[in-house]
């Protein structure tokens, strides 16, 4: 059998937060409310994502989501593609360099 809400429960949820939120200022203004310390709050911190990141679709959602938001800015897109592309061909350049280095060698090394 179903039980009924009633009392609190059974309250308009707007009413429900302001009888909420004047208990919290009460306990507070008594000096009986708990307040986190620092460790506290970062263990709390620690566990919620722990149980967050095992849901894996979640965690995929989040991170394609990040991802198109991301990709939507053209200027930070196209910075990077400039960065990656500068690296890339300076490490293109050091490697031809060193490849025309060793043929030289071989080639000094066969006139001797």
């Amino acid at each position: 059998m179903a039980q009924s809400k009633r009392g609190f429960a059974a309250m308009d949820p707007a009413k429900q937060k302001e009888i909420a939120s004047k208990g919290g200022k009460a306990a507070h203004a008594k000096g009986t409310a708990h307040e986190f310390s620092a460790d506290e709050a970062r263990a709390a911190g620690r566990k919620g994502g722990e149980a967050v990141s095992r849901d894996r679709d979640h965690m995929a959602r989040i991170g394609r989501s990040g991802g198109e938001a991301v990709s939507r800015d053209r200027d930070h897109m196209s910075r990077i593609g400039r960065e990656g592309g500068e690296a890339r061909g300076k490490g293109a350049r050091e490697s031809r360099t060193s490849l025309n280095d060793d043929s030289e060698e071989s080639g000094r090394e066969s006139r001797q």
